[in-house]
């Protein structure tokens, strides 16, 4: 193949990012383990201990919860369980008999943190809260999350039930991607049964979507934050941190102010008459920007029909490759 660069583009790039505003000085103490991630890329803008094993409380129910919703029909009945009764812990006071929908137990899990939805949940799907545990830890790693293990669906303490702050990222960048999962976690209050939500990062920072709040006293204060600016989303995670809320938004407010998703694509396709199937964007700091590499591998010789074929366009961050796929002669 024969490979050729782009020479021409990062004027246009340079235009799109906005000035790095200055930040103040962090008041809130660090979390054990945390960090930021942009949801689409993945790409972590920042962390501290985020490959620390730890207990991570009720931010479980995020597993539970994409699971579930992936799986199930959202419409079908759960007559509730024995076993879901009078669950230790923060409850929705479900009662054995009673009927629910899969949705309402879904925002009873992670509107009102409620561990005997996640119970019910569990049972629902896999008969067994050790089948459905099991199968939240295979499901964690095809997210990326290979440093997570889950013994129950509620997140109570239990011997060797544990994430990172980088792998509760990467699966809640997951379910961010579903719109049923961002429905329930941005619900400020569900109205068929009058549960409104604790999460304060809802009302409290601006463009937040959700996601989940968390707390033992093994696990410490946890927290979950997905919020979206300017057409970027991203993904805060602190585990065991005394001032939850507000280390998730000093996180936040300096990640958003440091980064802006750069459409490269759209900016690089066309140069050479070829083009790309859908867009890429990335999160970039401004002095990043001329660091870009984008380089075309063209086949040889290059086809000449419309819609055909021609190669691969690649794009590096200095020696990092960010992304890579088909290029098709312009129609």
């Amino acid at each position: 193949m024969k490979i050729r660069r782009a020479t021409a583009v990062f004027a246009l790039i340079l235009g799109i990012a906005a000035a790095v505003p200055t930040l103040p000085a962090h008041a809130a103490g660090p979390a054990q383990g945390e960090c930021v991630a942009e949801v689409s890329s993945r790409r972590f803008l920042s962390e501290t201990n985020a490959d620390v094993p730890l207990p991570m409380a009720s931010t479980t129910k995020i597993l539970t919860a994409i699971v579930v919703i992936e799986d199930c029909d959202l419409d079908d009945t759960v007559r509730i369980p024995k076993e879901a009764e009078g669950v230790e812990g923060s409850s929705v006071y479900l009662r054995a008999g009673d009927p629910y929908s899969v949705r309402d137990l879904l925002y009873g899990l992670m509107l009102r943190s409620g561990n005997d939805c996640a119970v019910a949940l569990a049972l629902h799907h896999s008969a067994s809260t050790k089948a459905f545990a099991a199968e939240m830890t295979r499901r964690a790693a095809l997210m990326g999350a290979k440093d997570s293990k889950f013994v129950n669906p509620h997140g109570l303490p239990a011997a060797g039930h544990h994430t990172t702050a980088r792998d509760l990222a990467l699966i809640a960048a997951h379910a961010l991607q579903n719109e049923t999962f961002t429905e329930i976690v941005s619900c400020k209050f569900y109205e068929p049964r009058g549960w409104k939500n604790k999460n304060k990062m809802l009302w409290d920072f601006e463009g937040a979507i959700g996601v989940k709040t968390g707390f033992t006293v093994q696990a410490g204060r946890c927290l979950v934050t997905a919020a979206e600016r300017d057409g970027m989303r991203l993904v805060c995670v602190v585990l065991n941190c005394p001032e939850m809320y507000e280390r998730s938004a000093e996180l936040l407010d300096a990640a958003f102010g440091e980064y802006r998703m750069i459409p490269l694509v759209d900016v690089a396709a066309g140069w050479e008459g070829y083009a790309v199937k859908g867009g890429f964007a990335y999160p970039l700091k401004k002095t990043e920007l001329r660091k870009l590499r984008f380089a075309t591998d063209l086949l040889t010789p290059v086809p000449q029909g419309k819609g055909e074929l021609a190669g691969q366009l690649k794009i590096s961050l200095e020696n990092d490759l960010i992304f890579s796929e088909n290029l098709y002669i312009m129609e």
